[in-house]
């Protein structure tokens, strides 16, 4: 892998923060400001979930897109630049910043850096997931972390099915089960022992939650398989796709996950080891006790 982009340097930027930290959307400003003093065209700044944002993806108006905040924020921006090819650069304003590349301490030098192209391209892969119910398409998600198919307010396992391109996989008496990217095995995955899986492999992994008396362990399976999950329950089931709003689910659903057509696409400073130093540090770090800076 080569250390610094081929590519001409960028010119068009644009900075993206939650709304529901005005604190960090003035810092955007402020870092604005100073890019384009060095050089950058006009540096837009949007709040995640701003329909201009896309718009601004779609139309090639912004080569890098420069997410600002946690790693939420890492995740939306994933979303909104995998369909257009446009690459994200994570500056860590969160707690955690598992996904985030730099800090505001280095933010200056780093954004100095690739401006003039100093960088390499980490592409991460998505899965994409559709739940079925008696035939019918319901829905579809692309996820960067995982797809997750759980228990809902009951606190009752819930029975579960997962065939692997046609033919029973496991069955599950369990809380749930997770779908996972490799980006996705160091967050919800990691926390219910799931193994700890190279970004940039691609690569589909299954987690059982709190599995009793059924299949307990994880499965990585390669990236052109078909996962289906089946849903048997009497009481209250969900599909969560990267922690967003859950969906209610039925007896007998379908959620199917492939590997998607999509990918994203990290920039990154530092050499491919990156990983392995910071996940070093952040399992012996506590993010929400302060742990890390």
């Amino acid at each position: 892998m080569t250390m610094f982009s081929p590519l001409v340097p960028p010119k068009k930027f644009a900075i993206t923060t939650h709304p529901a930290q005005p604190e960090v959307g003035v810092e955007a400003r402020e870092i604005a400001a100073k890019m384009e003093a060095m050089g950058a065209d006009p540096v837009a700044v949007f709040t995640i979930y701003d329909p201009e944002l896309n718009r601004a993806l779609k139309s090639g108006r912004v080569d890098v897109l420069i997410a600002l905040g946690g790693d939420g924020t890492m995740l939306r921006a994933g979303h909104l630049v995998a369909p257009y090819g446009v690459p994200v650069l994570g500056i860590n304003r969160g707690r955690f910043g598992f996904l985030m590349e730099i800090n505001q301490v280095e933010c200056l030098d780093r954004l100095q850096q690739l401006m003039r192209g100093e960088y390499w391209l980490e592409q991460r892969m998505m899965l994409k997931s559709r739940l079925l119910r008696d035939g019918n398409d319901l829905g579809e998600w692309q996820v960067l972390n995982e797809v997750v198919v759980c228990r809902g307010q009951y606190v009752r396992p819930i029975q579960l099915t997962a065939s692997l391109d046609d033919y029973v996989l496991a069955s599950y008496n369990a809380d749930g089960l997770i779908a996972a990217t490799p980006t996705g095995s160091t967050a919800y995955a990691l926390a219910v022992g799931g193994p700890i899986m190279p970004p940039e492999l691609r690569a589909i992994l299954i987690v059982p939650v709190a599995s009793h008396l059924s299949m307990d362990r994880s499965i990585i399976l390669p990236e052109n398989s078909k996962v289906v999950i089946k849903v048997n329950t009497n009481h209250q089931a969900v599909l969560s796709a990267d922690g967003q709003p859950p969906y209610l689910l039925e007896d007998g659903d379908l959620v199917e996950v492939t590997a998607s057509e999509n990918s994203v696409a990290f920039i990154r400073f530092q050499d491919p080891g990156y990983f392995y130093r910071n996940l070093n540090k952040y399992m012996e770090q506590n993010p929400i006790t302060g742990g890390i800076k």
